[in-house]
Formats: structure tokens, C-alpha cells, sequence
């Protein structure tokens, strides 16, 4: 094998570490029997959300897990598989899971998130869980729920004291 070809094994491997690394979510799943509309449709969501999917050659994916420091991900990295990286922790799994929903031929098989391997269980789990946005909105909701019991409150009081 010639230094070019190792030389250019080498950047795939650390661009897989850097964007293991980088992101908040990594998510590895099947698409073995997915048509190529399929994968075209599915590539289109993964962009709205701003996910990068890639496929790259299993041993490329392996070296470049261990040298992260996720070598429990290896065993996942066989067959056609394809990662897809977020800044976001829950969309790459919402938006496959919502994907796999209706074509059974994609299966999320494991990720990363937050720093810990995820199992397929896990990442069923994390997809139900709201996207940020909807999370920030359920918080605030939750931090004016007792600003605004207390408010009812107040007017029930002044309410009584008039009559």
C-alpha cells in the first residue's frame, strides 16, 4: 500500500474523531434495502435540522471509535452503516427514529450522546424527547406556571376585599 493511500485512510479516520468529538450526537444506523429516494428523502430531513449523515468504510469508522475513546461503539460499525452528527443531543434520533417509522429497512442500531454510548433502546428513548427549542419553551412554561398562580391568587384576594 502506498503512503498516499495510508495518508488519505488517515484523514477519513480523524475526520470521523473530529466530528465524533465535536458533536453533541452521534448515531449510527443501518440502511441496508433503503432506495436511493429513500436515502435522498431522508438526507433532505437530516439537512432541515442541521445533521450531517454520512456513510464512510466500516474499518475507517472502527479505528476512528477506539481512538476516541468509544471503542464499545465498534461492534455497531458492521454491515452498511451510516453516522449522522449533531450539535443537537435528541435530533439525529428523532428524526431517524420519525424516519424508521415509516421505512422499516432503516434501523438505528447505536450512538454517542452527550459522551456515552447509547444502545438502540436508548436512542428510541432519547427520539421522544422534545428538540431544544421545545425544551426551552417547556421551561419557561414551567417558570410562569407559579408566577401566574400566583397572580390568580392575588386578584381572587383583591377580588374578595372589593365586595
Amino acid at each position: 500500500m502506498n503512503q498516499t493511500v495510508i495518508d488519505a485512510k488517515k484523514v477519513v479516520v480523524e475526520e470521523i474523531q473530529s466530528k465524533i468529538a465535536s458533536s453533541s450526537s452521534t448515531v449510527v444506523v443501518e440502511y441496508r434495502g433503503l432506495s436511493v429516494a429513500q436515502l435522498t428523502t431522508l438526507r433532505r430531513k437530516l439537512r432541515a435540522e442541521n445533521i450531517d449523515f454520512k456513510v464512510y468504510k466500516n474499518s475507517m469508522s472502527q479505528r476512528a471509535a477506539e481512538a476516541s475513546g468509544f471503542g464499545d461503539l465498534v461492534p455497531s460499525l458492521t454491515g452498511p452503516n451510516a453516522m449522522a452528527f449533531s450539535d443537537d443531543a435528541v435530533a439525529p434520533a428523532r428524526v431517524l427514529a420519525e424516519f424508521a417509522k415509516k421505512n422499516k429497512a432503516l434501523i438505528l442500531k447505536s450512538g454517542i450522546v452527550e459522551g456515552k454510548i447509547v444502545d438502540a433502546a436508548g436512542l428510541s428513548t432519547i427520539a421522544t424527547l422534545p428538540n431544544r427549542d421545545g425544551m426551552i419553551s417547556m421551561l419557561l412554561g414551567m417558570f410562569q406556571s407559579p408566577v401566574r398562580n400566583f397572580a390568580y391568587a392575588i386578584k381572587q384576594i383583591a377580588d374578595q376585599k372589593e365586595q
